[in-house]
């Protein structure tokens, strides 16, 4: 097997996983917050704490911005079909950045990451990340490529991959759906405070023996928990969020 059909199909493997695979970097988070006590700053400090989760929001965000303007078929979660570009995403982000998507899990997932505290970790998950989404974009990109061609190989020659780039932004063909958004992004939102919470329940209960949360995460779980219950139900039992062509 040629070293370029091993990567892609590798990363197809992974495409079709990539919903729950980085959740296994909760093993090593666990073992380390329970057995290594040592954190650069409290994570009691609210400063900290605020600053770890604006860098997953900023993840989020970046998510929000490319959902919130791309059509029906790109730009899913689609897992089990494998595969799927209707259409090639050029404008909004996708003229800074050829996978605007994988960037915003990034951040999210370094802000949580940071939050646990401990550099081994942190190098860890950075390598993890690296290997794990080239991968996945190198497979993406085989599909693509094949599908879109020439259009794919202009737009690719001077949009990067994962670092984005300064200037070139395109404006989006489409304008901005908040309803997209909602009916796609509220189980990120949600994950993303129920792991920041964990750290937290986690890192009480080894420190100081006793499970609880401080009121940062008291107020924002049970926040995003009611923030995911009622999306999800307008998503699965109305038709409000529904958008035409998206």
């Amino acid at each position: 097997m040629s070293l370029a059909h091993s990567f892609e199909q590798r990363g197809n493997w992974l495409f079709k996983r990539r919903g729950w695979i980085p959740m296994v970097l909760f093993v090593p988070a666990t073992l380390i917050i329970w057995f290594y006590t040592y954190e650069w700053i409290s994570f009691h400090n609210i400063f900290w704490s605020v600053g770890c989760l604006v860098i997953s929001f900023a993840g989020l965000g970046i998510r929000i911005w490319a959902i919130g303007h791309t059509p029906r078929g790109t730009s899913g979660r689609n897992t089990t079909q494998g595969q799927i570009a209707e259409k090639l995403n050029t404008t909004g982000v996708y003229s800074l950045v050829r996978h605007p998507l994988y960037l915003g899990n990034f951040l999210m997932w370094l802000g949580i990451i940071l939050y646990v505290g401990n550099i081994t970790l942190l190098i860890g998950v950075v390598a993890f990340f690296w290997l794990y989404y080239e991968r996945i974009m190198y497979a993406e990109e085989a599909f693509i490529s094949r599908k879109f061609g020439a259009g794919f190989q202009a737009w690719s020659a001077v949009t990067p991959a994962f670092l984005p780039k300064i200037r070139g932004f395109v404006k989006a063909e489409l304008p901005f759906s908040l309803r997209n958004v909602l009916k796609r992004e509220y189980t990120g939102f949600f994950l993303t405070i129920f792991c920041f919470s964990l750290i937290n329940f986690l890192k009480y209960w080894s420190y100081h023996g006793t499970p609880d949360l401080d009121p940062l995460w008291l107020f924002l779980l049970p926040f995003s928990m009611i923030v995911y219950v009622v999306l999800r139900s307008l998503k699965k039992h109305t038709q409000i969020l529904h958008v035409e062509g998206r």
